[in-house]
């Protein structure tokens, strides 16, 4: 099956890529590792100078690179701009901090000296999604390649070009040729590409069943790996919020990306006291949003992806629908061309439904009636995804009866959940396992070896 770009807004197909044959596979991964062998020996400070460029030709291309991510997966052209700025900002987070977190752990001992000294891996695959397709590549490859790893990218099928365009600003930003190298190449052909021992880590961010596969594959094989599944993050509101407040955190974080983020709030868990207020807010706030051309300043959501996203969340959610579940706005698909899919609020859901079991990725916001504190975390509990998780409440024991209680890999306090390149990221449960960002993500890839020096 070929890589395709086809415009979410159109529904056309405008450009399609045949994937690699094992010869081309097996090019790829000798660049990639004959360029390891050099690189990995540029001293850490050189590396960072290196992440400084290439957030320097991030800022530089922004506009058209911002263009090409609406044109493959419908991204509102003002987001796409801003996803390009965070990429440039994790760069220069690296290049600021790669070489103290780096640094060698000394360790008093009754030896002369010992410490843990941090080497790279080597090759390190990247199978990366189609949402964020800038952000997804750098926040890996930017630690990756600080502590001396290189990389073979493996994009999405439908965002070809945006995954090449990032191994093209590594190649202008200096880096030696292979150091990230982008390869379109189809999932029954990742076993192979594991099997082979220059390739010696993995990290998928995906669905739950990819991330499932890979990481059988990775452990059959002995090699680390790093997962980033899906997410039904809850969003938890308790009497004492903002509730303007909170209602405008709920919009963005359920909208964002025309509604499709694996840390997007998609389960609102509301106190009874205030559910009625809320929702109506919740209501008339996506009653308001606008509808149309992702590249139109004045839109405020845009198409879902593609196709058969958008049929299977309508699926989900007229399933859900049929058993029970309150449809209080929006929730069709819109006639016409284009992938787009009308913002919906679903409530009285009952158990057992789509919209009680599984991730709706998609512009459908699901609200659930809490008694208490103890019931909202159960509540919020009760998926298999642990990603990330959000409370707005002012009272100071609730926070943190949350923040111990929520099963999530992050929970934000009067805040919608975020990836920040300061903070390490991750989940729990089936939302995969190992963190990302921060000092955690540049250590995710690295050998920790233990020296020990006699007098």
């Amino acid at each position: 099956m070929p890589f395709r770009t086809t415009d979410p807004t159109t529904g056309r197909t405008e450009r399609t890529f045949d994937p690699l044959d094992r010869a081309g596979i097996d090019a790829a991964i000798t660049r990639t590792h004959d360029a390891f062998v050099g690189f990995r020996n540029t001293p850490t400070p050189g590396r960072a100078e290196g992440l400084r460029k290439v957030a320097e030709r991030l800022e530089t291309r922004r506009d058209e690179l911002a263009r090409l991510a609406t044109k493959e997966m419908g991204k509102r052209l003002a987001e796409a701009g801003s996803e390009v700025d965070k990429c440039a900002w994790v760069c220069r987070y690296y290049a600021e901090h790669a070489e103290e977190q780096l640094a060698d752990e000394v360790v008093s001992t009754d030896a002369k000296a010992s410490y843990v000294r941090h080497l790279p891996l080597g090759v390190v695959l990247a199978i990366m999604p189609w949402n964020f397709p800038y952000w997804q590549i750098l926040r890996f490859a930017a630690p990756a390649l600080a502590a001396g790893n290189t990389a073979l990218v493996k994009p999405a099928p439908s965002t070809p070009q945006c995954g090449l365009a990032v191994a093209e600003l590594f190649a202008e930003a200096g880096f030696p040729e292979g150091c990230v190298q982008t390869i379109l190449v189809e999932p029954e052909q990742v076993p192979s590409i594991l099997d082979d021992p220059r390739v010696r880590a993995v990290t998928l961010t995906g669905s739950e069943a990819a991330g499932s596969a890979v990481a059988e594959q990775a452990a059959k094989r002995i090699k680390p790996s790093v997962l980033e599944l899906g997410g039904s993050d809850p969003f938890v509101v308790m009497p004492s919020a903002d509730l303007d407040r909170a209602l405008d955190a709920a919009v963005t974080s359920r909208m964002i990306n025309n509604g499709q983020s694996c840390i997007a709030a998609k389960r609102f868990v509301v106190h009874e006291d205030v559910a009625d207020a809320f929702t109506k807010g919740l209501v008339e706030r996506v009653e308001a949003l606008r509808l149309g051309d992702p590249s139109d300043d004045d839109t405020d959501i845009g198409p879902m992806a593609t196709a058969a996203l958008r049929d299977r969340l309508a699926d989900q959610v007229d399933r859900s629908i049929e058993a029970g579940a309150r449809a209080r706005t929006g929730c069709e698909v819109v006639e016409g061309e284009g992938f787009f899919y009308r913002p919906g609020v679903l409530t009285d859901v009952p158990e057992d439904c789509p919209a009680r079991t599984e991730e709706l990725f998609g512009p459908v916001a699901v609200v659930h009636r809490a008694r208490d504190l103890v019931h909202a975390i159960a509540l919020a509990n009760e998926t298999r995804y642990g990603l990330g998780a959000a409370i707005f409440s002012r009272d100071d024991a609730e926070c943190e009866r949350a923040i111990r209680d929520l099963d999530a890999g992050c929970t934000f306090v009067n805040a919608f959940v975020k990836s920040d390149p300061r903070l390490p990221f991750g989940g729990t449960k089936a939302s995969g396992y190992g963190r990302e960002l921060a000092r955690d993500g540049l250590l995710s890839f690295v050998n920790r070896k233990t020296v020990w020096v006699e007098g």
